[in-house]
């Protein structure tokens, strides 16, 4: 059985360790993450899978009221039922963030307003999205924070709706209910976001975390011979190209736990900012740079990076650290 989200190939043992067949099948669509003992750890949906099911949910209630769960193709191409509900253009979601306890952003609720329009979709950031503060490499100062991912899922999700309702065209203004109280929560402030949520999802899924889990993701690092530890959902994509015959398993922030467990050699792979403020936690004192990402492109980055990773490769001579940018394209290795 494949993980339809990761890729993970799922020892026959886990399968065999699950004897409820409601549980293997939420596994099997991605809904659900099977662990070591046959336990399911139930994924939750990002705010930019919740964003789609508000604005498909108002776009649809302009011909005909909407009740219950209603279907949205996530970026990981799984489409997936998310409750909401809209009446008369206004549609509403409230964020599901399933088996993960610390999601900050759990049950916040998203208001879409839908407005018929002739041959045009517009998507309008309302009260409660931020606004990036500053120029970065991927937004100009002033744009909504809305990743890529999300609002093509977005747009995808209006689409849809717009098929349903028989209109060619609509205005859609998303907000977020009580986004910059739930924002000021966030690490928001410190990239420069401002005035609101983010809204996120590489995948269109939260994914679960807790102790059980992460003695699943030890044991996996541990029965390896090759492994690739990586951080986020570009990192585990190109990593499995670029390794084809190491175990690559994502570990998010916690680089340091999985590390411990690595029997032999590792490759630490993906995006720059988690593997650097790891390897490097003062990187950023005293640049002048709020995240990594704005220092990217100049000279002080090359510098500083290269002065981290050397030094981290050379107290740690069996990691091998490769750090990607979001094409897949290597931009930084050592040794």
């Amino acid at each position: 059985m494949i993980d339809p989200v990761s890729g993970f190939v799922y020892p026959v043992s886990w399968v065999n360790a699950c004897t409820n067949s409601k549980a293997l099948m939420e596994a099997e669509s991605g809904l659900a993450v099977l662990t070591a003992d046959g336990t399911i750890l139930m994924r939750g949906f990002t705010t930019g899978t919740t964003a789609a099911a508000a604005v498909k949910a108002a776009v649809l209630s302009l011909k005909d009221p909407v009740s219950g769960p209603i279907t949205v193709m996530t970026p990981a191409g799984i489409r997936v039922p998310v409750e909401a509900k809209g009446e008369d253009g206004h549609g509403v979601s409230e964020k599901y963030s399933g088996d993960y306890p610390d999601d900050v952003t759990a049950g916040i609720r998203f208001h879409a307003y839908a407005v018929p329009a002739t041959a045009v979709v517009e998507i309008i950031a309302g009260d409660g999205i931020g606004r990036w503060d500053r120029e970065n490499p991927r937004y100009p100062k002033g744009a909504p924070a809305i990743s890529p991912p999300a609002f093509a899922e977005i747009r995808s999700a209006i689409t849809e709706a717009l098929e349903v309702a028989g209109l060619s065209g609509v205005r859609v203004t998303l907000s977020a209910e009580d986004g910059v109280r739930i924002a000021s929560l966030t690490l928001n402030a410190r990239v420069g976001v401002v005035g609101g949520i983010s809204v996120l999802g590489s995948t269109g899924f939260v994914e679960p975390w807790d102790d059980h889990l992460e003695e699943t993701i030890i044991n996996r690092i541990s029965g390896a011979s090759s492994v690739v530890l990586t951080t986020g959902r570009v990192g585990l994509r190109h990593s499995r190209l670029l390794f084809p015959g190491h175990e690559v398993v994502l570990v998010g922030s916690r680089i340091g736990p999985a590390l411990a467990h690595v029997q032999g050699e590792a490759i630490l792979c993906g995006l720059p900012a988690l593997i650097l403020k790891f390897i490097n936690p003062a990187f950023l004192d005293g640049s002048g740079y709020g995240t990594v990402e704005e220092m990217i492109g100049t000279d002080e980055f090359d510098r500083r990076a290269q002065e981290s990773m050397s030094g981290f490769c050379a107290d740690h001579p069996e990691t091998r650290i490769v750090i990607l940018d979001r094409e897949g394209r290597i931009i930084r290795e050592a040794p």
